[in-house]
């Protein structure tokens, strides 16, 4: 399917308890559901995926990051992301722990979160079920994921590269 691609960023911060920070999203995509904060490469302007995530860190959390502040934990394609659009996603580890809890942003409200509670939560189904277990089984390391999005929520998943700490 001759679809646009797009890229993207995704931000895991936790705090000193190692709880998972997360947005409410008030805008697509996912509305209403709970996801890392991160957002669009200007790759118009030539930005590149660290220098996204340093901005969007800015911009939703008010936080001023370094790349070395970052370690590439995943990188993730998507095929046909609600039949509009593929994605490559950069998701990155935060690596200075949050003392606080962001204020509201424009795309929504924060809100850290143990895995226990993230049970509880309305996140996209292949944050549930991929990308949250994989980021976890992988911080230090490294993976690199395919998502061939199908009708509905359901998908195709293929691990590409696991490299563990």
């Amino acid at each position: 399917m001759v679809l646009p691609h797009k890229i993207a960023t995704l931000l895991y911060c936790f705090d000193a308890d190692g709880r998972l920070l997360l947005l409410e999203r008030t805008q697509e995509p996912n509305l209403g559901k709970w996801s890392p904060p991160g957002g669009k490469v200007h790759t118009d302007r030539g930005e590149s995926p660290y220098a996204c995530a340093c901005r969007e860190a800015n911009e939703e959390m008010e936080l001023t990051l370094k790349p070395s502040e970052l370690h590439l934990t995943g990188l993730v394609s998507e095929d046909g992301y609600e039949g509009s659009t593929h994605w490559y996603i950069f998701l990155f580890e935060v690596l200075p722990r949050l003392a606080k809890l962001p204020p509201p942003c424009r795309e929504g409200r924060f809100g850290f979160f143990d895995n226990t509670e993230m049970a509880g939560l309305d996140v996209p189904r292949t944050d549930r079920e991929k990308l949250w277990p994989l980021f976890q089984q992988h911080r230090g390391g490294f993976f690199s994921g395919h998502c061939r999005c199908l009708e509905g929520d359901a998908f195709e998943w293929t691990t590409e590269e696991s490299c563990h700490d």
